[in-house]
């Protein structure tokens, strides 16, 4: 039997994104039932695109919010927790439980974005 063509993020990327995310949901900060989010998806099958497994195409959620992207698209898409293509991971903002939101790095650096006040 042929053995099954690995598509998803190595476990050293897992912990960077884990390390990186506190170990809590990016979107509701919770600590129970962590699974791993492609930002953009991967397709059938994973994807080509040598970044689809990268820390800033990955973020630390639970399985609610996870499943609550997927219902949620508008809001998601806006929040910079699901990206559309052509647009790429790292140069969409994601806004985290805190409220704030970050630009994420492939290295697994996290940046604060501060805006001017209106």
């Amino acid at each position: 039997m042929k053995a099954r063509r690995r598509t998803g993020p190595t476990d050293v990327v897992k912990t960077i994104v884990y390390d990186r995310d506190g170990g809590a949901c990016a979107r509701c900060g919770t600590r129970d039932g962590l699974t791993i989010h492609h930002r953009v998806n991967r397709g059938m099958g994973g994807a080509r695109e040598e970044w689809i497994n990268q820390s800033h195409n990955l973020l630390l959620v639970c399985t609610v919010c996870n499943g609550w992207f997927e219902d949620n698209p508008r809001e998601s898409y806006t929040a910079g927790w699901k990206v559309r293509r052509p647009e790429l991971p790292g140069e969409v903002l994601v806004r985290y439980a805190d409220g704030r939101e970050y630009q994420l790095a492939p290295e697994g650096v996290r940046s604060l974005i501060v805006t001017a006040a209106r």
